[in-house]
Parts: C-alpha cells; sequence; structure tokens
C-alpha cells in the first residue's frame, strides 16, 4: 500500500457541514434509552454555577464544589497562575488543539462539559466554539504525572481550528525541512487514519482520473465480489492462527490483512473509522450480553 498524500484543511461550508453533522449539547441532552447501543449516561453538571449578573471571568462569580476546589488547588498552576490545556479527540486521537487553562477555566469545563481555555491575550476565560460553534464536548479530563498540564478528551462539533481545519496541527516540520511544498498541509494522523486516508484517495482517483494507475485497492473498491471474498478469506486465515496454534506475529500479520480489506468495504459504503470506534466507545457500559439481546428487540 502507499504512503498516504497530503490533506489539506477543510475551508469550504459546505464540506465541513458534511463531515460534521451537529452534535447534541451533553449537558442538556435527555439521557438515551436503553437500545441497541449501551451508551454511557453522562454525569449531571452542576459543579459549578455563576452569580447572576457576574462576569464569566471573575473568580468571585463562580460557585465550586469543595471536591472540585481540592482537584484545582493539586494542579501545579505556574507563576500567572496558568496551565498547558490539551484538547485530544477521543475516537481518532488526534491532538486537535493547545492553549492555557488557569482554575476557573479547569472548573467551566468540568461543570459544563465544553473545553474552556483561559486567554492570554484578553486576560478571560473562553469557550472553544463560543463563536464558531464548533465546540469540544469533553468526556474525560486528564492531569499528567507532575500535575501541570491538562488534556481535554472529548469530540469535536466541527473544524477544530480557526483556517477551517480538522485540528490545528497540519504543518509537519520534516516537510518543511525537505521543502515539499505539496506537503505543507496535512492532517496528523495515527497510522490507521494514515490507512484510511490513502484508501479514500484511491477511491477518489477513480472518479476524477479513472483506473489510472494499477492499484490492488482501487481494484477491490471497482469489484463488490472480490472485496466480500478477500474479507472472507482473510477472516478465515486469522481463525486459523488461533485453531493451529499459530505465533502471535502471524496473527497480527492476518489481522492487519482483514482490517485493511475491512477498512476497503467501509470506504465504499461511505462510513468512517471514526463511526465505528463511536459504536465501540458507546457500548462500554453495557455488557456485550445485554448489547446483542436488545439489538433482537429493535
Amino acid at each position: 500500500m502507499a504512503a498516504p498524500l497530503p490533506r489539506a484543511p477543510f475551508s469550504s461550508p459546505a464540506t465541513r457541514a458534511a463531515l460534521w453533522p451537529a452534535r447534541s449539547n451533553p449537558c442538556t441532552a435527555a439521557a438515551p434509552s436503553s437500545g441497541a447501543l449501551g451508551w454511557r449516561r453522562r454525569q449531571p453538571c452542576p459543579v459549578l454555577s455563576m452569580a447572576p449578573g457576574s462576569a464569566r471571568s471573575t473568580p468571585a462569580a463562580l460557585a465550586v464544589d469543595p471536591k472540585v476546589e481540592t482537584l484545582l488547588d493539586s494542579v501545579k498552576w505556574d507563576v500567572k497562575g496558568l496551565a498547558v490545556a490539551i484538547a485530544q479527540n477521543v475516537d481518532t486521537g488526534a491532538i486537535l488543539m493547545q492553549g492555557f487553562a488557569n482554575k476557573e477555566a479547569l472548573a467551566a469545563t468540568i461543570s459544563t462539559r465544553k473545553a474552556t481555555f483561559y486567554s492570554r491575550s484578553r486576560s478571560s476565560l473562553w469557550t472553544k466554539g463560543e463563536t464558531s460553534m464548533n465546540f469540544i464536548n469533553v468526556h474525560d479530563i486528564f492531569l499528567d504525572c507532575d500535575r501541570d498540564s491538562i488534556i481535554y478528551l472529548g469530540t469535536p462539533d466541527g473544524p477544530t481550528c480557526h483556517t477551517g481545519a480538522e485540528t490545528c496541527y497540519y504543518s509537519s516540520v520534516y516537510d518543511a525541512l525537505q521543502d515539499s511544498k505539496s506537503n505543507q498541509e496535512r492532517q496528523v494522523t495515527t497510522t490507521l487514519y494514515s490507512l484510511e486516508d490513502t484508501i479514500n484517495r484511491r477511491k477518489e482517483e477513480i472518479v476524477t482520473e479513472g483506473i489510472g494507475k494499477p492499484s490492488w485497492t482501487k481494484k477491490l473498491l471497482l469489484d463488490d465480489q472480490l472485496l466480500c471474498s478477500k474479507i472472507r478469506e482473510e477472516a478465515g486465515e486469522l481463525i486459523q492462527t488461533l485453531l493451529e496454534n499459530e505465533d502471535k506475529t502471524r496473527t497480527a500479520s492476518e489481522m492487519a490483512d482483514l482490517l485493511y480489506h475491512a477498512m476497503v468495504l467501509l470506504s465504499v459504503k461511505d462510513v468512517k473509522m471514526e463511526e465505528v470506534l463511536e459504536v465501540l466507545r458507546k457500548r462500554f457500559s453495557q455488557s456485550g450480553v445485554e448489547e446483542k439481546a436488545s439489538r433482537k428487540k429493535s
């Protein structure tokens, strides 16, 4: 498989709308009833409240739960009362952006489950998405081992970067050092998403260029029967590694083959890997037996 091609930030409103369907507010949305997916119920958001008529950036305006206050005091804030705050996509693992938080920003994030930061230039709190509506809905918050930096782990409602890119990180240092102008703007992707990107680009090439340069991925994309037969074949070979007690390197190799072919099928069906991971995440709080039983009822 060829290396993934660069991907420029998304800037078209139509493209962003297609790629980023609106998500509901995790704090105000009603908890889903038990259904096909075992969705984890969100905690209520009573930790922090605003005094009537007070400025949101004023510390005195924040009424904080004692447990939260203890946690806030445990953070090693710098001399300016700040700590680095990084937003990360809970499903893709992508680093979305980096800012700074103070006690009030972290308290607000804990309460509202919206990624909130402290603006050093404006000397005030700001919530990502308050202007663009591209909020980052926080599922969990992590402190590092030294307790001097923060991760907001969540799902974005849309592109995070003001340029329209999915994340604020799309400039490769090594590309720049190699004067690779064509690769100046590409998203930071893990191995799994680099593979997905490559498959989708082969799909785009079929539409824009026809068959063009021979490619196994293109061949699979154009032949449903071949693709299905390969998935069955690779699944059988993966099973064989267990039945015949083959070594784990063989198992990893067969799983890689199966995953690749399954991801080609996802591309054919216009399903993103992020959607698959989201389904898995929503099943975390439900047993497999209950989940399968709920499918039969629906």
